[in-house]
């Protein structure tokens, strides 16, 4: 079931969060790298917020959103930590973005606001909730340009691992009707391993540092 705002405030307030791992996601960093982040981009949530702070700092007009304050509280001081003062971060919930452009600066009513998505472990949280996972895709379309890209990390459920882990047909499901699926391929996703996670990645092979990579999608899709 999707947990309410409270449950991610515990997660960050006591710092149990296995995606928190002080650092952007290496396929994230690729797809910069690689020329797949443009014009305005939304980061949906964004949690430390470390890819808003990764794409602000090199010129990106970037805007992170998490449900949790507590969150957007940690990513705010993360990149104050990182000398990175202009990372704009902002509590909304993303089931319902369509209901409120003003935080990018838009009034409610406008036209879509970003030209890129960048969905880093959100898409999968909504799991096999049809509705929840409905409506954020009706969310992001209400956001998302035309011609815009939605770029979806998300665990894979083909190996052992932890967390809310998904197949490659639930992305394709979702994603039909004013969507192409571009690109839809395994990649890895960088987690830690903390008390929350213990026993799930107990088979895992974890590094010394307590960071481990499990299988993921990575999904570039594109709204009509």
């Amino acid at each position: 079931m999707t947990r309410p705002a409270e449950f991610w405030n515990t997660v960050y307030d006591n710092d149990t969060a296995p995606w928190v791992i002080g650092a952007p996601q290496p396929a994230i960093v690729a797809l910069e790298r690689d020329g797949w982040i443009r014009g305005r981009v939304l980061d949906p949530g964004s949690g430390a917020g470390e890819h808003t702070i990764l794409l602000t700092s090199l010129g990106y007009d970037v805007l992170g959103i998490d449900m949790a304050p507590s969150a957007v509280a940690y990513a705010r001081a993360n990149a104050a930590e990182q000398n990175v003062p202009t990372a704009v971060f902002e509590v909304a919930d993303a089931l319902a973005l369509g209901d409120r452009l003003d935080f990018a600066g838009d009034p409610p009513g406008s036209a879509p606001a970003f030209d890129t998505i960048v969905d880093s472990a959100l898409f999968h949280v909504f799991g096999n909730e049809d509705e929840a996972r409905a409506a954020y895709v009706r969310s992001l379309r209400a956001i998302c340009k035309p011609g815009g890209v939605v770029h979806v990390l998300a665990l894979s459920d083909t190996e052992p691992g932890f967390g809310p882990r998904i197949s490659d047909s639930v992305i394709r499901d979702s994603f039909r009707d004013g969507w192409e699926i571009e690109d839809l391929r395994p990649t890895r996703y960088r987690g830690r391993i903390t008390d929350a996670v213990a026993e799930e990645a107990a088979q895992l092979d974890v590094s010394e540092s307590g960071l481990v990579d499990v299988a993921a999608w990575l999904a570039r899709i594109r709204r009509h």
